[in-house]
């Protein structure tokens, strides 16, 4: 049997929230695309990590529909979880590249890159109020993430990621890498579309997103940037 973790990323700083995440930490034990596509569609969590090399940080992230490049919280969570066991990783490895990894207090930071995060669309509203006034999900296609203003002084943002289908001769796909979405209507805290949006602004960014989660961010001059959060894990 398949032991794994199941953790919540970018949790709210009072602990609640965070978008769900199941960690495969010995990925050997389920070898097969087929097999880890099947366990990530069972689990049903916006995405699962499979740790395939724990000494290099090798790692596999799938939506319940498709292998992805590059995901934000999928990355935080397995850092924040190696750290527990006391192997707190420097790098980690998606199939987009090396991926630096700090720790700060509770927080945990991955750094990436815009350009790893395929297919999003961002799409400012003119209030918090009116992003919360959306329908999950809203009319149109594609991967969408709402977003605008609580306090545009201090860097506040409300978000929320809905990762609508496009229906094409009857089979369903998601907006982001032409992924099915699984049955997810709303995410509630994605890395990688906080990483596309702080690249779009420009600054770092205090994102409230979903039911009462929390993205921290920072860009750098290279180009990359960081995306942190809290994490909590569940119990067994």
């Amino acid at each position: 049997m398949t032991d794994i973790e199941v953790l919540r990323v970018f949790c709210g700083p009072d602990g609640a929230a965070g978008n769900a995440l199941g960690v495969v930490r010995d990925g050997a034990a389920v070898p097969g695309d087929a097999e880890r596509a099947a366990l990530a569609a069972r689990l049903g969590f916006s995405e699962t990590v499979f740790l395939d090399d724990a000494a290099r940080g090798t790692v596999d992230i799938r939506t319940p529909g498709v292998r992805l490049p590059f995901a934000g919280h999928p990355l935080v969570g397995l850092a924040w979880l190696l750290r527990s066991l006391g192997r707190p990783p420097h790098v980690l490895r998606p199939p987009a590249g090396e991926v630096e990894v700090r720790f700060e207090g509770d927080v945990t930071w991955v750094r990436g890159r815009a350009e790893w995060v395929s297919s999003r669309r961002t799409a400012q509203y003119a209030s918090a109020a009116e992003v919360d006034a959306l329908p999950a999900p809203p009319p149109g296609e594609g991967w969408l993430y709402a977003w605008a203003w609580r306090d545009e002084a201090a860097g506040v943002v409300r978000a929320r990621g809905f990762p609508r289908r496009i229906e094409e001769r009857g089979v369903s796909r998601s907006g982001a890498a032409g992924a099915r979405t699984g049955g997810i209507v709303e995410d509630e805290a994605t890395g990688a579309a906080a990483v596309l949006l702080t690249h779009q602004l420009g600054r770092p960014l205090d994102i409230r997103q979903g039911a009462g989660s929390q993205l921290l961010t920072r860009p750098y001059p290279d180009g990359t940037v960081e995306v942190g959060g809290r994490v909590r894990r569940e119990a067994r």
